[in-house]
């Protein structure tokens, strides 16, 4: 009688309370449940193709007079040279008296006089030797006006002569020849020294070719004119210090001659050859060639060239020749003499108007231009030259679109130097005048990163733990800046993708309240709004910490929700008014409102698995009505991902049998809206379907509707498809159905039973757990059988044995080669299969004998 009592409590009890002969810890039931509970995959976001690709769209935050002008004119009158003169290597304290000896130049050929020299004839043999080799060394192209400056009025006056100069044979080379000047000074020891005074009066003066100012300057002449008496072994005293100055200042003038010479016999030719020449272009970028050859064999690259500024002069002249190869030779003279301020930022400009063009991807590619653009990255101060460095960064972003030029910048040391400039502009605040200026180049450097972030070699040196922060605390500071976002989010949705970034992102804390902040500030600026779902995607299906974490943030649901409206509003607008006007629905590829829909269900489903996350959610009525909205509006047909998605996040949400769950109160709303899934010819959306009826006929309402829409003889038909992802939901209704009495023999009658023992066979030992439900199915439908024949009619002999062989431990053990499954696989056969079918087995054999 007490065996009666347990048979009749246990038939009403769905498949998963079934007793069995080792009672099951509540873990290990949850467990199994939740196994139906699945993660939800998605495309990555639609990214335009680069003819349609735009750093600045229609939508940019940026005003177009804040950014930098993509196009632009660029000829001499664009150049600086005077702020790129060479400093002088000479440091002379400052004296009072400074006799400046300046020397005017003219094109054709200058007239250079001696001084009228005094009427004591004997004075002029004691000029200094050092003065003579200066003047030796001054070349017709260094030539400027001069004056002479007088003496202090507390001083000694001398004797001002009157400086004239006499006429200067020329040598092949263009030196000067030997000059003297008039001193009133008796003392040999003196030393006659060389001061460059550079010029900053601005670019006219410059682009004139001026050089600065040679200051001739006595050293010790102060002491002396002061104290003219002194003893000549005072001035001995300092001797020895004053010769080694003067081996110094020697052997700099001797550099000097060098260069003049070098000057005057290698280079003085070429740019008269590029003067002359002006109209052949093969015959200049040949000149720019032996130019740039010549330059680094006299080692004048850099900015310690004296006529730095009259050759700046003539290459610029050649920019305003529209030739990009010619302009591409002239660019990387231009940057090896390391130029700075106005120049600098002439010549990155250029160089990225080379790079821009199409057409001129072969000469750059077998180019050094790529060396020298990262030279400038890597060197040039970025508040300095923070506008030179934008330019920059857009030509290299424009090379890293070309494979070859990719992989070539990467094997350089790319990335470090990118990330390294990332983190000089986040050490940089908000107040700084600054900051604003750099969001400009911050964009060109995320940009390029998105480029590269498609390289696995570059992904190599792209290290998570330096780059994911970095790029954070950008997005952080830069929240204002939209073009910043986008382009920062971009690359953190693509490393997204792979374990190891994702890993990093969700380490840093504050990456769900930066999310959630920018989903709130730009909810409809799509482009910006899809890739941030698309990353919280990426976190929510890797593990349960991420979705705690994120749910855990304030007004997260409600910001998910809100989306949510917004864009189901969207969509709906937009399917209005394209039936409007063309009669029919729209296209079958997802609109953007769509897209953002498919990947922000992605995320509901994904979150949902959390069991404290998904319980909330389950009870979350306008989140719940939104995805059953999904259903109501939208066809497999139009929009199959958007519509499987919905459905299996209602499949994840109903598994949570919770207090006020908005499921089961809609449950037989949604399960009229799943009867249009069943009937589509798209299998993926009929399997989603089956599972959420799974989830549902749990309740006493959905097994009669199921009953009475003839949904049962669509579910056993799936068992044919020898699928085991769609058999397993399917015997998962069948087992709740048969647990209403009443509900049994339509089993039998199409043919069910059958079907199932087909299934046990052909799964058996690699699937136990579907081995373990079909078991399930049969023990509850054959609870109140008179004899087998009645019950499971010809298929009793084929069902006793195959039984008989799944018992068998030697069977089991062959199930799987794994080690860890083959473990795993054992616990489910010992704990859950092996008890019911053992049951199973004995209650047919009983009823076999009798019968």
């Amino acid at each position: 009688m007490q065996a009666s009592k347990t048979e009749n409590r246990r038939k009403a009890e769905p498949f998963y309370w079934l007793s069995v002969a080792k009672p099951r810890t509540s873990s290990e039931i949850v467990n199994e449940a939740r196994d139906a509970l699945q993660t939800v995959k998605t495309q990555r976001p639609f990214t335009p193709t680069d003819e349609q690709r735009k750093l600045f769209g229609s939508q940019s935050s940026q005003c177009p007079q804040s950014r930098c002008p993509v196009l632009f004119s660029l000829d001499k009158s664009s150049s600086d040279s005077s702020e790129s003169r060479p400093n002088s290597g000479v440091r002379l304290s400052p004296l009072t008296h400074k006799p400046v000896v300046a020397i005017s130049e003219k094109k054709d050929e200058a007239s250079v006089f001696y001084p009228t020299p005094p009427a004591d004839a004997a004075e002029l043999r004691k000029v200094s030797k050092a003065c003579k080799r200066l003047f030796r060394a001054t070349s017709l192209k260094d030539l400027f006006s001069a004056k002479v400056v007088p003496l202090d009025q507390n001083e000694t006056k001398l004797e001002e002569p009157t400086m004239m100069m006499n006429s200067l044979d020329r040598s092949n080379n263009n030196c000067l020849a030997e000059q003297k000047s008039y001193t009133s000074f008796n003392d040999e020891s003196r030393q006659l020294i060389c001061n460059e005074h550079t010029s900053r009066s601005g670019s006219e003066d410059s682009m004139e070719g001026t050089p600065g100012n040679f200051s001739l300057q006595l050293q010790g002449e102060s002491n002396q004119m002061e104290e003219p008496g002194k003893k000549s072994s005072q001035l001995r005293t300092s001797g020895q210090k004053r010769r080694v100055t003067g081996l110094k200042d020697e052997t700099r003038i001797n550099e000097w001659e060098e260069e003049d010479f070098f000057w005057h016999t290698r280079i003085v030719p070429i740019l008269h050859e590029l003067e002359k020449r002006e109209d052949n272009i093969e015959h200049l970028c040949l000149a720019c060639t032996k130019l740039h050859q010549a330059l680094g064999d006299g080692n004048m690259l850099g900015k310690r060239f004296k006529r730095r500024n009259i050759l700046l002069k003539t290459l610029y002249k050649l920019v305003d020749i529209d030739s990009d190869p010619l302009s591409l030779k002239l660019a990387k003279i231009i940057l090896a003499m390391k130029v700075d301020g106005k120049n600098l930022v002439s010549v990155c400009k250029l160089a990225f108007k080379i790079c821009r063009n199409e057409n001129n991807y072969f000469i750059i590619q077998n180019d050094t231009l790529l060396d020298y653009l990262l030279q400038v990255l890597w060197n040039e101060d970025l508040q300095t030259n923070h506008e030179a460095l934008i330019y920059c960064m857009a030509a290299l972003k424009v090379m890293s679109e070309k494979e070859a030029l990719r992989s070539k910048m990467v094997s350089k040391g790319a990335i470090e130097m990118f990330l390294e400039l990332m983190k000089q502009i986040n050490n940089i605040k908000e107040h700084d005048t600054y900051f604003s200026k750099l969001g400009l180049l911050l964009v060109q450097l995320t940009a390029t990163l998105r480029i590269l972030a498609t390289c696995a070699l570059a992904r190599r040196q792209l290290s998570p733990s330096a780059a994911v922060p970095e790029l954070c605390v950008a997005l952080e500071q830069r929240s204002g800046d939209k073009d910043v976002c986008v382009w920062i989010v971009s690359v953190l949705s693509k490393l997204s993708t792979y374990n190891d970034f994702c890993a990093a992102l969700a380490d840093c804390s504050r990456c769900y309240i930066v999310f959630l902040a920018l989903l709130n500030k730009y909810q409809k600026q799509q482009d910006l709004v899809i890739r941030i779902i698309f990353i919280l995607g990426n976190l929510t299906a890797r593990n349960d910490q991420s979705r705690e974490q994120f749910f855990k943030e304030k007004e997260s649901v409600n910001t998910l929700t809100s989306l949510f409206q917004t864009y189901y509003e969207l969509d709906l607008n937009a399917l209005t008014w394209h039936h409007d006007r063309k009669g029919k629905n729209q296209p079958k590829y997802p609109s953007e409102a769509e897209d953002v829909l498919i990947k922000l269900i992605r995320v509901l489903a994904n979150l949902s698995i959390h069991p404290r996350v998904g319980a909330a959610l389950a009870a979350a009525h306008p989140l719940v009505g939104l995805l059953v909205t999904v259903l109501e509006y939208k066809s497999v047909d139009a929009c199959e991902e958007l519509v499987i998605n919905a459905a299996t996040t209602i499949n994840n949400l109903s598994y949570y049998q919770v207090e006020n769950s908005a499921v089961q109160e809609k449950q037989l709303h949604i399960a009229e809206m799943l009867l249009k899934l069943l009937m589509s010819d798209n299998m993926d959306a009929v399997v989603e379907a089956v599972r959420v009826f799974g989830n549902l006929s749990q309740h006493h309402e959905i097994r009669d509707f199921i009953m009475q829409k003839k949904i049962y003889k669509f579910v056993i038909a799936l068992l044919d498809s020898k699928d085991r992802e769609v058999c397993f939901p399917a015997c998962g209704v069948l087992l709740n159905l048969t647990v209403d009495e009443n509900k049994r023999a339509f089993l039998m009658e199409e043919g069910g039973i059958g079907k199932l023992i087909d299934c046990l066979q052909d799964f058996g030992p690699a699937d136990w757990q579907l081995s373990c439900l079909i078991c399930k199915t049969l023990w509850n439908y054959s609870e109140n059988m008179a004899s087998t024949a009645s019950c499971f009619g010809g298929n009793t002999n084929a069902l006793l044995m195959l039984l008989t062989a799944l018992l068998d431990e030697e069977v089991e053990l062959e199930c799987s080669l794994d080690k860890d499954i083959k473990d795993c696989q054992r616990v489910y056969w010992e704990r859950e299969f092996k008890p019911v079918a053992e049951k199973l087995l004995d209650r047919i054999q009983s009823h076999h004998s009798s019968s």
